[in-house]
């Protein structure tokens, strides 16, 4: 992305609100309002076709038969088809839209590999495509959804695909076997035809590429089976050359790109062919069809220089076809704004989906949160801020197909409350997502009460009556109904209050796409309110929320005194006057909110108020970007919009901020290190005033490097893998890895120049080290305009770290545990045991006397050697606050850290979930809720335990998955939702462990 000039041309097509008033210094730059895209009002409906309602019992098959392992098809089991399709769509749109829906979101709807057998399970879900031509037999046929979005059409809503260029069905295998472990760059570098290494990034967004032989450029040998050689279409992705075919991913690092999504083919999307043939199949779509936009899956596991391509110019397309709101959103799992932002900043794509949202209003509205939560996370969305769009265009959500249904988390995150209790909850979620800023999104059967015990196939379940046991086991919320019946009952509660909110939205336009300005925030649970206002109407709504489980006053500032606001929602007084400091008294029930709405506009600035910026600094948590925030004089509705310039460049716009602080966050990755910007400020307020600041510079930072591996304080030998990432990345980077060892001098070890990960390997068997050595790697890198950039340290210890003869949990409870007196290091009933397996000292006493005691750890019998809180060599005490009964004390001493640990601490479940469950006895792989999947809490040392007595060999992936969902799950190191932990058996027995203090799980 060049510096400005790319903003610039994505902005096409854009509009703002309103036209800006021009400044009354004709000297001085003109203020303009705050952007909104085309699409900040949408309200959307996400509906699996499949699931929803089956107008056709004849395509239930997909004309493949009744074999439910061909056809896919057996509406008794959630992995499978069950019979809804398009027919059925258009036969309820009146219920959709009685929702007060605005676009109806498909899930996949291209066919799709019925059956892969190695999942046991169907493409019901519409993530396997073999055909992006063909809508899938199951669902219809092309001239259906093409009825479906002319019916959509004349009654004034959109219809969105869900549209996937990441990867297709599994049909490419390797001749070394299926679905085998992933191979990095580093070990394996891609060859080009003549046997040549080569690095892809290099040639990514270039719209050339090396020519490749499908015998010796990858690391695993493609091979496609007998019949299925031309099964995908178009013909171009039966080229197997046109994939990156490293094995399966693990959904971290490196392979979060590259890797095969448990098997899915994975494109090779830096290749020129991949990118303008994605290209041409959603164009084909757009101009055939007249669909209305994409939502994008899988948008963070593409590498950038694809979207920067694909973004653009499908959306320039679709404008020439007079799609002028033609809009496109991507799935990026995270709850990182700075991470999330990116993509819509430097990737020049319309929107995200708002995953930061979904947790945060869970955390308010369902767990009963500090409220002051919000008023954080609203603070961060100027991370969306830049010339072309804003977090005001982000779809909003509440739960969806893959983490669970915001039913199924208020019924876990309240197991004692009563239905009415939880129905509260869930419509004050929905309260909050349409009256904050965003599009709104609905998925299919959270209108009526559904719940499920997870996410992925158990959030799942059919609008029409279901026959799959699991489903008709779920308790709906609201309603007596059961999943045995059809469930499209307009008077539900939930039903009613969507609609309802959607209409109030609809009548007062600002709760919509309104400068979304905060108010108050209580502290702890309880209020939180905020402001929305029309730029050119500049009524101001307050809506006021409250999380508590009892009534709630607050005193809201606002831009208007002794003006009275008028209740325009919910229960609370009809009419509230602000006090002439300016604040409105309101008092919200519980689990409820309100809104009012003040009676005229808010009064006019005199003049513009002076504007100051602070000094530009680097954005914490992107390195890429600079932080420009400028300070405003006064208080009322102000609108500032930022400028940058280079030195041989004019003033561009980037951004506009409507909501205090003011600030955006430049994207520069694109400029060198050390490229001076100019930046400027101009404030315009609701009078039209316009007023600038004096410039200020800011320089572009050098690059940070990050140690990925070794972990710090693990055990390494043998060949240590050193691995780092730099942020932002650049394809021509050159990193250089050194050791030192015990504090000495550093060696250099290798270098690399592959992105994204940057990989050297340490052969420290041929240093003939003793076990305990402590070696030391770090990471640098020669940077133009920036000098050396340094990384961090990681520290390793050769061998098996060592262990000492004995820890002892001394301290002032050491009578209590039988020992002759307190603070005895050497007494036998305080001292710990090692577990082998794990490497954790650990010391369960049955029945400890309730009160407040002191400890630490002491080695071997004395207090010689002995650590304290946070791990510190003769550190402070350490407090306990024991309530009586049961108490376990780890130890590790790799980190030196001694705590406490409580069953009551512990989750309801553990499972091993993963690609090993239907070997375990569950009816599918990757089951967090299959009884054979779990493991037992073992009272004796708190950790959870599962064996199978007999595991087939094989390549297994898994997680630990808790309480019986996806919703909290931990992968490789711990990490929460993170890699998925490779496991290569030999057969036999095996014992799975997991450990609720490290959320590590392990098979051995």
């Amino acid at each position: 992305m060049t510096f400005l000039i790319a903003a610039a041309t994505a902005t096409a097509g854009m509009s703002t609100a309103h036209a800006a008033p021009k400044s009354d210094d004709p000297q001085s730059p003109s203020g303009v309002h705050s952007l909104r895209a085309p699409v900040t009002d949408e309200r959307f409906y996400f509906v699996m076709a499949d699931r929803f309602s089956n107008g056709n019992t004849q395509n239930d098959d997909g004309g493949l038969g009744p074999d439910p392992m061909v056809s896919g098809f057996e509406p008794t089991k959630k992995g499978f088809y069950n019979g809804g399709d398009l027919q059925g769509l258009r036969e309820q749109i009146d219920y959709i839209e009685g929702l007060g829906t605005t676009s109806i979101w498909l899930t996949p709807s291209f066919k799709n590999k019925a059956v892969q057998p190695e999942d046991k399970s169907a493409g019901y879900h519409g993530y396997w495509i073999t055909d992006f031509t063909q809508i899938d037999p199951h669902l219809g046929t092309n001239a259906e959804l093409k009825a479906l979005i002319d019916d959509a059409h004349a009654r004034g809503m959109k219809v969105y695909f869900d549209i996937i260029t990441n990867h297709t069905a599994d049909v490419i295998g390797y001749e070394e076997g299926d679905r085998t472990a992933y191979v990095s760059k580093d070990v394996e570098p891609y060859t080009n035809a003549a046997g040549e290494e080569f690095d892809d990034r290099d040639y990514a967004g270039t719209g050339g590429f090396p020519e490749l032989a499908p015998a010796t450029s990858f690391p695993y040998t493609p091979e496609l089976k007998a019949g299925e050689e031309d099964l995908k279409v178009p013909a171009w992705l039966n080229d197997p050359t046109l994939y990156h075919n490293r094995g399966d991913t693990t959904f971290a690092g490196e392979d979060s790109y590259y890797g095969d999504f448990f098997g899915l083919d994975d494109l090779f999307t830096e290749h020129p062919t991949v990118v303008n043939g994605m290209k041409e199949i959603y164009k084909t779509w757009i101009r055939d069809f007249g669909v209305d936009g994409f939502r994008i899956d899988t948008m963070k596991h593409v590498n950038d220089e694809f979207w920067q391509d694909f973004g653009p110019d499908v959306l320039a397309y679709a404008k020439e076809q007079g799609k002028d709101e033609f809009f496109m959103f991507g799935e990026v799992f995270d709850t990182t704004k700075s991470f999330t932002s990116q993509f819509t900043t430097r990737n020049m794509m319309q929107a995200v989906l708002d995953f930061p949202f979904q947790d945060a209003a869970r955390n308010f509205a369902s767990r009963g949160q500090d409220a002051a939560q919000l008023e954080s996370f609203f603070a961060g969305d100027d991370w969306y801020t830049d010339a072309d769009s804003n977090v005001y265009q982000l779809p909003t959500f509440l739960g969806n197909h893959d983490m669970g249904r915001i039913g199924s988390f208020i019924s876990a995150d309240n197991p004692g409350s009563d239905d009415a209790e939880k129905v509260a909850r869930d419509s004050l979620a929905h309260e909050l997502m349409y009256f904050s800023r965003g599009n709104p999104v609905i998925y299919y059967g959270d209108e009526q009460g559904f719940t499920g015990p997870g996410g992925d196939q158990d959030a799942r379940q059919t609008l029409f009556a279901s026959k799959v046991p699991e489903y008709l086991d779920d308790d709906l919320l609201g309603t007596d109904a059961t999943h045995s019946t059809d469930n499209f009952n307009t008077t539900h509660l939930l039903y009613g209050k969507i609609s309802a909110l959607a209409a109030l939205t609809t009548e007062h336009p600002a709760l919509r796409d309104g400068a979304h300005q905060h108010r108050y925030a209580s502290e702890g649970p309880g209020i939180y309110a905020f402001s929305r206002i029309d730029a050119e109407d500049q009524r101001e709504y307050v809506v006021a929320l409250n999380n508590s489980e009892e009534p709630q006053t607050a005193n809201i500032p606002t831009y208007v005194g002794k003006r009275t606001f008028t209740k325009i929602y919910g229960e609370a007084a009809a009419e509230s006057k602000t006090s002439p400091e300016r604040e409105l008294t309101v008092t919200v029930p519980p689990l409820s909110a309100v809104v009012y709405q003040s009676s005229g506009r808010i009064p006019h600035s005199k003049a513009a108020p002076g504007v100051v910026l602070q000094e530009p600094n680097s954005a914490q948590g992107d390195n890429g970007r600079l932080q420009v925030v400028a300070d405003v004089d006064g208080s009322s509705f102000y609108e500032v919009t930022f400028e940058a310039k280079k030195s041989d460049g004019g003033w561009e716009r980037i951004g506009t901020d409507d909501t205090a602080p003011y600030q955006v966050f430049h994207d520069v990755a694109a400029l060198g290190t050390g490229t001076v910007v100019e930046y400027r400020a101009v404030v315009l307020d609701n009078g039209g005033h316009s007023s600038s600041s004096a410039a200020k510079s800011g320089t572009v930072p050098a690059p940070v490097l990050t140690m990925q591996k070794p972990a710090a304080g693990s055990s390494v030998q043998g060949t240590v893998e050193v691995s780092a990432i730099a942020g932002p990345e650049n394809a021509d980077y050159v990193v250089e890895f050194e050791r030192s060892i015990d504090g000495g001098d550093w060696t250099a070890i290798g270098s690399d120049s592959s992105s994204p990960a940057y990989t050297a390997f340490d052969d420290i068997a041929a240093l003939g080290l003793e076990d305990g050595t402590e070696v030391s790697y770090r990471a640098t890198m020669d940077v133009a305009g920036g000098g050396t950039v340094t990384s961090d340290v990681r520290t390793a210890v050769v061998g098996e770290i060592p262990q000492p003869d004995s820890v002892t949990v001394a301290g002032d409870l050491n009578s209590e545990m039988g020992c002759p007196e307190d603070w005895r290091a050497d007494c036998a009933s305080a001292f710990m045991t090692l577990d082998p397996a794990d490497k954790i000292w650990r010391l369960t006493i049955p029945s400890l006397p309730a009160g407040t005691y002191q400890y630490k750890a002491a080695l071997n019998g004395t207090w010689d050697e002995n650590y304290g809180a946070g791990g510190g060599l003769n550190g402070a005490n350490i407090v306990l606050e024991h309530p009586g009964g049961a108490v376990t004390f780890r130890y590790d001493h790799s980190t030196h850290i001694i705590s406490a640990v409580y069953a009551s601490q512990q989750p309801s479940a553990v499972a091993v979930a993963g690609s090993l469950d239907s070997e375990l006895g569950c009816s599918e792989d990757w089951m967090p809720g299959c009884d054979q999947a779990q493991l037992a809490l073992d009272p004796a040392d708190l950790v959870w335990k599962l064996t199978a007595p007999d595991l087939p060999a094989g390549n297994y992936e898994f997680k630990a998955a808790l309480n019986r969902s996806w919703d909290v799950n931990y992968g490789a190191g711990g990490a929460p939702a993170g890699a998925n932990i490779a496991f290569n058996h030999d057969g036999g027995p095996v014992t799975f462990r997991y450990d609720h203090v490290t959320h590590v799980m392990t098979a051995g």
